[in-house]
């Protein structure tokens, strides 16, 4: 199975990066964190003070980012010029403002083809909104997550609170709202699932629950390659 692309999906807090990183592991696979890599863009931008919306600037910022992911199944580190921001690019000023770094047509260039280099060498389990159907196209499974803006919200409500953040909750499924419409409608490569994608939703499930079923479809419909 060392070949094998799975590209995942879906709108902020449906679990894309727990469920990647663990249907990464157990297949013996390589996680990339494609959400990171915007996130990592969006926390330069602000430590530095360059204008979100100047897309000119944050693109040649892009480019000339010593960017790095942690390519082992944990997925948790990311160094941006050298220095360590793993924890910093989850910060809840960073989730409020990715949006829009992620909505630039030229930001989103330079970091997918950052992506697809990634992914060319086949062996890769990748998560993000636009993987399946714009990243990764050939990927041999694609899955698109979701679950309601209610579990969503209460997902990020106790991911903050486990990082230390003090964060209201009907504020959290107003953003994750707002999010969800900016990432369906913004021009560049919307948030949409591949034609041949299986939908997941996972309102309701646990993370093995889900993280059970994609094997099981890798598995059954790809083959162990054994």
């Amino acid at each position: 199975m060392k070949q094998l692309s799975v590209a995942i999906d879906g709108p902020a807090g449906a679990g894309k990066s727990t469920v990647a990183r663990q249907v990464a592991k157990q297949l013996g696979l390589t996680y990339v964190d494609t959400g990171a890599m915007y996130r990592a863009i969006t926390w330069k931008a602000l430590t530095n003070g360059v204008d979100l919306t100047h897309e000119d600037a944050i693109t040649q910022m892009a480019k000339n980012t010593d960017l790095r992911l942690s390519m082992d199944v944990k997925g948790s580190d990311v160094w941006v010029d050298g220095t360590t921001v793993s924890e910093e690019i989850r910060s809840p000023e960073v989730t409020s403002n990715v949006s829009t770094i992620a909505g630039q047509s030229k930001v989103r260039e330079v970091l997918v083809d950052k992506q697809r280099e990634m992914g060319r060498r086949g062996g890769v389990v990748m998560d993000g909104r636009d993987i399946g159907t714009h990243v990764l196209p050939d990927a041999e499974v694609k899955i698109f997550l979701t679950a309601s803006i209610e579990e969503r919200a209460r997902r990020r409500y106790q991911e903050m609170v486990r990082r230390g953040f003090k964060v209201d909750l009907e504020q959290l499924k107003k953003e994750i709202g707002l999010r969800d419409e900016k990432d369906k409608n913004r021009e560049h490569s919307p948030l949409r699932p591949a034609e041949d994608a299986i939908h997941l939703d996972t309102t309701g499930l646990s993370i093995n629950d889900v993280i059970g079923r994609i094997l099981q479809y890798c598995r059954t419909n790809v083959g162990s390659g054994e």
